[in-house]
């Protein structure tokens, strides 16, 4: 479904349970209607994928031509991964704040990816300062943990934060919204890599369904990602070869306003801007014309060329 939709990686989450949480936590009562078990453990006992069964993701990955990763939620979780053999390391934002893990996940020397989900600023500069002498070769994904994400918490005007503050690495975004807009803004922003859940059905049973996209929502997120690059193009303006046919047609000329005799110098009050024919001086070159000198007689609505100006320089546009 992924590599259909023109996704470049398919990312799952690899927890070791006993490591990723306490004995009292995996008893905990689990009585929400997305619960798999009686107990949070149950809960996720149920719904882990074995390493076996991620050993063969990741062989089917490799068969249709897509990259296969996950977030490694512990450091256990990080060692099995790592042995798999993965093209990168998710960091979730839930171990962005893990000092002791981000160190040990960086030493592996794989490129990072990292969540800033319930994180700060501040947190964020610790985690640059921890993990850029390790392994530079690492992004940060503007993140809220709320699933799903409303508009007003979505705050992409972090990714320019992020862009000021870590200049040397690529920002991205990791969004738990419903529909694709803000994503696709996300990269009109200038995000590298963007993160989005996927599911088959929403309605399915689990709290992460509706903060996903279905796979006809994630071929449209991929194609309007493409176009967006595409249109990012370059910071130059200038007039483009495109641009040629409707300058031809409705660019503008200065024409006389008035007959002009031979002789007369130009005055303002003599001139106007129409679209003319033949094509003569652009408009912008119209407070130069005046003050100089005609040098053959322009007939009232007649455009004003190179030939009927004495000593006429053009200038070159740079």
């Amino acid at each position: 479904v992924l590599q259909d939709c023109g996704a470049d990686c398919a990312k799952f989450q690899k927890s070791e349970l006993e490591y990723k949480f306490n004995k009292k936590a995996l008893e905990r009562p689990y009585t929400s209607k997305h619960s798999w078990g009686k107990t949070y453990g149950e809960h996720k006992r149920h719904l882990e994928f074995s390493h076996d069964q991620y050993r063969e993701l990741k062989k089917y990955a490799e068969e249709i031509g897509i990259f296969f990763t996950a977030s490694g939620m512990d450091e256990m979780a990080v060692e099995f991964l790592h042995e798999l053999d993965v093209p990168f390391f998710k960091v979730g934002s839930g171990d962005t704040n893990n000092f002791p893990y981000l160190e040990k996940t960086a030493k592996k020397g794989r490129p990072m990816v990292i969540s800033s989900g319930m994180q700060s600023m501040n947190t964020m500069h610790q985690v640059y300062q921890i993990v850029k002498p390790i392994n530079p070769n690492f992004c940060f994904l503007q993140c809220t943990s709320a699933y799903p994400l409303q508009p007003e918490d979505v705050n992409l005007r972090v990714i320019s934060a992020y862009q000021s503050a870590f200049p040397d690495i690529p920002i991205g975004y990791s969004g738990h919204e419903t529909g694709i807009a803000i994503s696709v803004a996300a990269v009109a922003m200038g995000a590298k890599v963007v993160e989005r859940h996927v599911t088959l059905d929403k309605t399915w049973k689990g709290s992460d369904h509706q903060a996903s996209l279905e796979p006809n929502e994630l071929a449209e997120l991929v194609k309007a990602i493409r176009t967006v690059e595409k249109a990012m193009g370059s910071p130059v303006k200038q007039l483009l070869p495109c641009e040629m046919a409707c300058n031809e047609k409705l660019g503008k000329s200065v024409v006389a306003k008035v007959t002009i005799p031979e002789g007369a110098v130009l005055t303002l009050d003599m001139l106007t801007v129409k679209v003319g024919e033949p094509k003569g001086f652009p408009p912008e070159a119209i407070f130069d014309l005046v003050g100089q000198k005609v040098k053959k007689k322009i007939e009232e609505d007649e455009t004003v060329t190179e030939q009927a100006v004495e000593n006429h320089v053009k200038k070159v546009k740079c």
